[in-house]
């Protein structure tokens, strides 16, 4: 399985024209194309970042979809009056405990593997970070996307409230430096978003 996340940063207050937008438009649309498996947007109403994630089950699916979707990208850009970001994934881990609640939030931490051992990171995820995110208070759900080609990792972990997630930030920094320790990873970011939209269909992958 496959992603794509489109990001752009731009005018905190319209991020609800967004939502809508994408809600109301690109889903319908890209949930048509062959190949696709679903739609998150994650968003920061303080800083005005968001993040779309587009889920395929084939590398050629995700790519044959790229052009289809430029007016789309074009138009999120010119609703919030930011850059567009674009990176490329495949999902390494998905799993859900339950489904999402109407106040979820979620942690998103951006960080590099050793290139030469991205599979010993995605182990590691998937046998401690995600046990031990399970026995948070309010887990939602977890996910692990990389890029072999570069080492790079994004893993997301959602919750059911803002107080859930933000109860979960010292343990979470202490399976940070827990990872560095065991696997050479080095984190980059560490963000925590509003879940606007979930409709991903990914299939757990644990």
């Amino acid at each position: 399985m496959y992603a794509r996340s489109t990001t752009i940063q731009g005018d905190p207050t319209r991020i609800d024209t967004l939502i809508a937008f994408v809600r109301d438009e690109v889903m319908p649309t890209i949930t048509g194309i062959d190949g696709n498996v679903g739609l998150s947007l994650l968003v920061d109403r303080e800083s005005g970042r968001c993040i779309a994630t587009s889920s395929w089950e084939t590398e050629q699916a995700r790519s044959d979809s790229f052009d289809a979707l430029a007016s789309s990208r074009a138009r999120g850009a010119e609703i919030l009056g930011g850059e567009i970001q674009i990176d490329d994934w495949e999902i390494a881990v998905m799993h859900r405990e339950h489904r999402v609640a109407a106040d979820s939030c979620c942690r998103v931490t951006w960080a590099q593997y050793p290139q030469s051992d991205v599979d010993r990171g995605i182990e590691f995820f998937r046998d401690t970070v995600l046990p031990f995110a399970e026995g948070m208070d309010g887990f939602s759900s977890a996910s692990l996307m990389v890029d072999r080609a570069t080492g790079n990792a994004v893993g997301t972990i959602a919750f059911d409230s803002r107080a859930a997630m933000a109860a979960s930030r010292a343990a979470a920094s202490q399976m940070r430096d827990r990872s560095t320790q065991s696997t050479g990873t080095r984190f980059r970011e560490v963000a925590e978003f509003e879940l606007a939209l979930a409709h991903l269909r990914v299939p757990e992958r644990v």
